[in-house]
């Protein structure tokens, strides 16, 4: 017989979580399966604020960590090179849901982005605010029907999270319609902001391509010093993460300054502004706009 100590420890022990494991591989796209599916899911974050997820290592934890999920979310458009192994290694059976599915993606063109091999697919389709309006969308989708139960839920929070993405989106567009063309020039590490460019008419200009792992060449570094004399950029911006180095010998040859970091792959830690993917795009664009208008 159990004892009143026994009985009384049993009566306010918590129950067993019984929440949706989620598992998401980076930070940006965690951070919108955090709006969807909120107190409803146990979510686990793969690749944390400011870490490098072109070049995540996988590790026991991970394998752990993804093996005890039922929702795998990945952005897709071959960004989670690593992430084949990590579903091998750990033996996950549960729904894998790619936040990009649907998202027409971009290709890099031949001398677009400095070393980037022309007919690479540009993974980063989160920096135009439609495509995330259609991760979340997917995001929604794929953990109402691993969790049917919620799925009311689900929809309810995506469609006022995708109402705060239109309206960012509104509010982005009309603050550029103040900036001649000609001082829309976004002159960076890697090229990370494709879709950005082409969503809102901002020309891209970068040392390396698609993958912040590549090292810049002196022929692609000597190219992006001709385009930013040519083109009279205003600022060189800095990626968190990003070749500051070879970025800053660059601005300092050209004569020009540099502008405000900005978050490509990656959000910033809790607390600091960008530390959500809305909060990430609204940085951004302070710093894009002050380093269009000079005022760096």
């Amino acid at each position: 017989m159990a004892t009143a100590a026994t009985a009384a420890t049993a009566a306010t022990a918590p129950a067993a979580d019984q929440r949706l494991r989620v598992v998401a591989s980076f930070s940006i796209v965690g951070d919108m399966v955090r709006e969807v599916g909120g107190d409803d899911i146990r979510l686990d974050v793969l690749v944390g604020p400011l870490r490098e997820a072109h070049s995540f290592e996988p590790g026991p934890r991970d394998v752990r960590t993804l093996g005890a999920a039922r929702v795998l979310v990945l952005n897709g458009l071959g960004f989670e090179s690593w992430m084949p192994r990590l579903i091998e290694a750990s033996g996950f059976k549960g729904r894998e849901v790619v936040a990009s599915h649907g998202v027409t993606p971009r290709t890099v063109a031949a001398g677009e982005s400095g070393d980037a091999a022309p007919g690479s697919v540009d993974p980063h389709a989160w920096q135009n605010l439609a495509n995330g309006v259609q991760y979340v969308q997917n995001i929604a989708q794929g953990l109402a029907q691993a969790d049917p139960a919620h799925e009311s839920a689900y929809f309810a929070r995506a469609d006022a999270y995708v109402h705060k993405l239109r309206q960012e989106d509104t509010r982005w567009r009309q603050a550029l319609a103040d900036v001649p063309e000609d001082q829309r020039v976004l002159a960076t590490s890697h090229d990370a902001f494709g879709y950005l460019g082409a969503a809102y008419g901002i020309r891209i200009l970068s040392l390396v391509g698609v993958s912040s792992e590549a090292e810049p060449s002196a022929r692609a570094m000597a190219n992006l010093l001709k385009q930013v004399r040519a083109q009279h950029v205003r600022a060189l911006f800095l990626e968190h993460g990003g070749n500051s180095r070879a970025l800053q010998q660059v601005a300092r040859e050209a004569g020009v300054t540099m502008g405000g970091t900005l978050y490509a792959d990656t959000l910033a830690p809790a607390g600091q502004e960008a530390s959500t993917y809305l909060g990430m795009f609204r940085w951004n664009a302070q710093q894009l706009l002050k380093g269009f208008a000079g005022e760096q």
